[in-house]
């Protein structure tokens, strides 16, 4: 897989992707974003969000520092917690979907967080590749499963899938109806669920899990990426939890010649 340069990124490591498959995922610094989005330690913050708050142009300057790195323009999308996938070469204007899918080169597929699973896909012949939004809400809908089959519509091989920074499994506490959504559809994802012994009624989610035991259903057996902790790594990842008023990451693939 081919890296793309940058301080402000992390570049996914995945086992058997093809050197024509380009992948990273942004950090909170490296821009010039300031108060609530800035980095962390004072600096400027490369919030790439348009919808939290932050100044317009600060936010244009920070997606020009990400644009110089890619090879188009990225398939912005507005991201609704659901189970929609377009194509990423169709995109226009932001519209309502959280995941997208392209189908070789000339297109970028792009996904935000502040906490929530960004998943990133390809398949082993470098023909398609996928972005998806894995909040709980996105991932009890479908949103993974229904990314896979518009890959294996389009013709993809066997499918790869590495998971972005996200909440960790030690900080992401939930309700009992977010560990019922996910035991209505299988049992075995209660193995996700750790009751918090400190607040009755509530559990620690982990959401790394519970991605895993959706993509091995599909088949996608070869993942990588996990281990982040958005919420307590302050330095590095934007957390919706952790500041509330705060930035959002991108995580990007695409397809090289």
């Amino acid at each position: 897989m081919s890296a793309a340069p940058g301080p402000f990124v992390l570049v996914p490591q995945w086992h058997g992707a093809p050197a024509s498959v380009s992948a990273l995922s942004t950090l909170r610094s490296g821009g010039v974003s300031r108060g609530g989005y800035d980095d962390g330690a004072g600096g400027g913050g490369l919030n790439l969000g348009v919808h939290v708050g932050d100044d317009s142009e600060a936010v244009a300057q920070n997606r020009a520092r990400l644009r110089a790195l890619l090879p188009a323009d990225p398939a912005w999308l507005t991201q609704v917690h659901g189970s929609a996938v377009l194509d990423a070469a169709q995109v226009r204007g932001a519209p309502e979907a959280d995941a997208s899918i392209a189908i070789g080169t000339g297109a970028v597929c792009v996904i935000q967080t502040a906490d929530c699973l960004p998943v990133l896909f390809c398949d082993t012949t470098g023909r398609v590749v996928g972005a998806a939004h894995a909040g709980w809400r996105g991932l009890a809908s479908g949103v993974l499963e229904n990314t896979v089959s518009a890959m294996r519509a389009a013709g993809a091989s066997e499918i790869l899938a590495w998971l972005g920074p996200a909440i960790g499994p030690a900080s992401f506490e939930v309700g009992e109806d977010v560990r019922q959504a996910f035991l209505d559809g299988a049992s075995d994802a209660h193995a996700a669920f750790l009751p918090n012994i400190n607040n009755s009624g509530k559990y620690f989610a982990d959401i790394y899990a519970l991605a895993r035991l959706i993509l091995h259903r599909q088949g996608v057996e070869r993942i990588s990426g996990g281990g982040f902790c958005t919420m307590t790594d302050a330095a590095r990842f934007y957390s919706f939890r952790r500041d509330r008023i705060t930035g959002r990451m991108a995580s990007l693939v695409w397809l090289n010649d």
